[in-house]
């Protein structure tokens, strides 16, 4: 079993920068693959970026490539995203997953945090 907990969410004006963090707890929790998802009001949830349980593989959506960074620290189980450049759709709520494959489908996680909103002001 591994619990996620989201932080970091808020509001930020657009062009505006901000970092969300994911920690994880519970067994071998540093050794599963982990990715970010979003979803906005009446819309479906969204892969956003996933990476490989070492941090050396990642993955990004196409709308946010160049702006977005995702990266983790196991030695403090935090998953993290960098989020830079943001535009007002970018608003959604964001959640951390957890899971052994590496794979931009939600379908592929079991664990998933709670989630944190972000909220891009134009």
């Amino acid at each position: 079993q591994v619990q996620l907990v989201e932080s970091g969410g808020g509001l930020v004006q657009a062009g505006g920068s901000l970092r969300l963090s994911c920690a994880a707890s519970g067994r071998a929790s540093s050794s599963y693959a982990m990715g970010w998802f979003r979803q906005a009001p009446g819309k479906e949830r969204e892969f956003v970026a996933a990476i490989n349980w070492s941090g050396g593989t990642t993955n990004y959506v196409d709308s946010v490539k160049g702006r977005f960074t995702i990266s983790r620290d196991n030695a403090k189980n935090t998953l993290y995203l960098q989020m830079n450049s943001l535009k007002p759709e970018d608003t959604a709520v964001y959640y951390c997953a957890a899971d052994r494959l590496y794979s931009g489908d939600p379908r592929e996680y079991r664990y998933w945090g709670q989630g944190t909103q972000v909220t891009v002001s134009s």
